[in-house]
């Protein structure tokens, strides 16, 4: 007697994904990465593109500065993985998190790990600092100049204007590769799809050490939108109320 053949049943694994970053952070990551770029492309190329007194270049640094406050408060009322806290580890544990990175599998973190916050914290100050700088910088002429240039002496001008350019070039130029090769090492070699998570808000499900699944904070739009009009308040206010001019 001949048996039919047995059907073999196939399970297919289904990858669950898990929440890590809310749409406003993610929008803030590469807003600010693009607003850097073009910041510098509107000075190296301003004559190419007829504007010859950095209009462009000086608006896109305070938009920058509206970027970095807005993340700030953001720190405070956003999901649990972009809260400031999770950005603050203690030297030991970082440094222990680092051994453990070199010598064998890492324990993964769902938000930002011990080293990867230090970058983070690192890339939003050196960001801050260069967009005050430019404050208080000028290029060639009087006309040529941050709103805030008047409210400093012509020596410190002139120190200021050399950092702006020196920092950039020195500081952000550096922090800014080790950023993207640390994430696209943990990518591929630590199989921690970071650069991902950044686009997509969501990470495979694991064990990771902080949580297990961010805390979506209810209404993200709306408290976003509402942060983003304070830091432009506070950073524009601040400009204009100190006697500041773009135009």
């Amino acid at each position: 007697m001949v048996q039919a053949p047995r059907e073999h049943t196939i399970e297919m694994s289904v990858e669950k994904n898990v929440r890590v970053w809310d749409l406003p952070t993610r929008l803030f990551h590469w807003t600010l990465a693009i607003s850097v770029l073009l910041s510098w492309a509107s000075w190296r190329y301003s004559e190419l593109i007829g504007d010859h007194t950095l209009k462009v270049h000086r608006w896109l640094g305070m938009f920058i500065l509206v970027l970095v406050v807005f993340r700030i408060l953001w720190g405070f009322v956003g999901s649990s993985t972009s809260r400031l806290g999770r950005l603050f580890f203690a030297p030991w544990t970082s440094a222990r998190y680092a051994l453990s990175t070199v010598r064998g599998p890492a324990r993964h973190y769902l938000g930002h790990n011990p080293l990867g916050s230090y970058m983070i914290l690192a890339l939003l100050a050196a960001v801050a600092l260069q967009a005050t700088l430019g404050l208080f910088t000028v290029e060639h002429n009087d006309v040529t100049a941050g709103p805030l240039y008047r409210l400093v002496s012509e020596e410190t001008r002139e120190q200021i204007s050399h950092w702006h350019g020196r920092w950039f070039y020195r500081v952000i130029l550096v922090l800014i590769p080790l950023h993207i090769l640390a994430n696209v090492g943990y990518g591929l070699i630590k199989r921690d799809p970071l650069i991902r998570a950044m686009i997509t808000g969501r990470k495979p499900a694991a064990e990771y050490v902080d949580a297990a699944e961010a805390m979506i904070t209810p209404n993200a739009g709306i408290k976003a939108l509402i942060c983003l009009a304070i830091a432009a308040a506070l950073v524009f206010g601040t400009v204009f109320g100190l006697g500041g001019k773009m135009l």
